[in-house]
């Protein structure tokens, strides 16, 4: 069973929240536009559950806005399993019924279980009943952008099982940095 904070279109913007409501999370997945290495690797740096030494798995993308470091550290989509879920992960993905056509050939001719996007930054989560797909954008967690509110999902992989997913909004700005 693996715990997941996803998040996405930071634009180099920090939020100790992130820390906070990802604590007990596993991995952390970023949809793109991450903004720095910095916050990167902040993520990257961030404690499992307590009394566990080690840092969680960070597993990205870069978006449009990422420079050639990032696109150096990730790729552009990024496809790989998580428990019995195979998950493809692709900045500009578009939505069920609306995909990017940059990714929709490879959606349907090999449909993972779960496809997650970012560019948006509209929190969007949707089932692909024609490609018996779940579909998440978790909108934006940064400043940048003409979103109102601030977004984060938390969800757990059990086995083939996508469960307990929770929207977390970000309302006030406390403790933000920017890299």
């Amino acid at each position: 069973m693996k715990r997941i904070g996803l998040l996405s279109d930071t634009h180099g913007h920090w939020d100790d929240r992130y820390g906070k409501y990802f604590a007990e999370c596993d991995e952390i997945w970023h949809a793109g536009d991450i903004g720095t290495t910095e916050l990167a690797d902040r993520l990257a740096s961030l404690p499992l559950r307590p009394g566990r030494e080690e840092h969680k798995v960070l597993r990205a993308v870069f978006g449009n806005i990422d420079g050639g470091d990032l696109r150096i550290m990730f790729s552009e989509r990024y496809r790989f399993r998580c428990e019995d879920v195979e998950v493809l992960i692709k900045h500009i993905g578009g939505y069920p019924g609306n995909y990017d056509p940059s990714i929709r050939g490879s959606l349907f001719a090999r449909p993972p279980k779960l496809f997650i996007s970012g560019h948006s930054h509209i929190l969007k989560v949707m089932y692909d009943k024609s490609l018996n797909m779940l579909h998440i954008n978790p909108g934006a967690a940064g400043i940048y952008g003409f979103h109102k509110v601030r977004t984060l999902v938390r969800f757990t992989i059990d086995g083939s099982e996508i469960k307990d997913l929770e929207i977390i909004e970000l309302k006030e700005e406390k403790n933000a940095e920017r890299f």
